[in-house]
């Protein structure tokens, strides 16, 4: 007698007799361990510690930060377009960006923040702040605010939408010959930001240039090698 197996049969047995080793811990540890477990604490770090095995590029990203990292790979996020910053212990609304949802509502710069939907944040800090502004687009969100010389808080109905950041912060021109640019992210479209920019500048008169890329965390491995190019 002849047997015949098809490729690669022997890694699919192996997958599925591990992941049923894992069901099976998973519950026998949810059932009976000596102290209560947190099912998703536990799976989060089973999974962190998976990966870890790897190497240190390849990352578990859980659904409350997918807006997070939806912005660091694209620049694109579901927020109101405000800057938001502390000042004087206060938590402002720093800039409303005109033509978003914050400016179109009537939040005015000093707007302090007292109150995101049903949740007291006023002694929140202000990038706990920013992220509760923070979710998907067309959702909508209460924001109370005191604002200065009214006595009342004052509430206001604002819909997300998306909100794009641009890569490239700055260009112009330092003296007759030398252009700046700076490039404060390498979220997509990076690349052809930096490439009309300098195309600008050439223009302009420059024939060397000052690259600042101070505070810039990273982001996409193409769009630096084409932004290199």
């Amino acid at each position: 007698l002849v047997s015949f197996a098809p490729p690669g049969g022997d890694k699919y047995f192996q997958i599925l007799r591990n992941l049923d080793i894992f069901t099976t811990l998973y519950k026998e540890l949810n059932t009976y361990y000596v102290d209560e477990v947190d099912p998703n604490e536990l799976m989060t770090s089973g999974i962190e510690s998976m990966l870890a095995s790897l190497d240190p590029y390849t990352n578990y990203i859980p659904e409350e930060d997918i807006e997070d990292y939806r912005t660091m790979a694209t620049g694109q996020y579901g927020g109101i377009g405000a800057m938001i910053g502390s000042r004087n212990g206060r938590n402002m609304v720093i800039m409303p960006i005109e033509g978003y949802p914050a400016y179109e509502s009537g939040l005015k710069i000093g707007d302090h923040i007292i109150g995101i939907d049903d949740i007291d944040v006023s002694n929140r800090r202000y990038d706990e702040i920013s992220q509760l502004l923070k979710g998907q687009a067309n959702t909508v969100l209460k924001i109370t605010v005191k604002r200065f010389g009214v006595e009342e808080p004052m509430t206001f109905e604002v819909m997300r939408e998306k909100i794009t950041l641009d890569n490239v912060d700055f260009y112009g021109m330092v003296n007759e010959t030398t252009g700046l640019v700076k490039l404060t992210d390498f979220t997509t479209g990076a690349s052809a930001e930096v490439k009309a920019a300098i195309e600008k500048l050439k223009a302009q008169g420059a024939t060397q240039l000052i690259f600042d890329l101070r505070d810039n965390p990273g982001g996409l491995l193409n769009e630096a090698i084409y932004t290199a190019n």
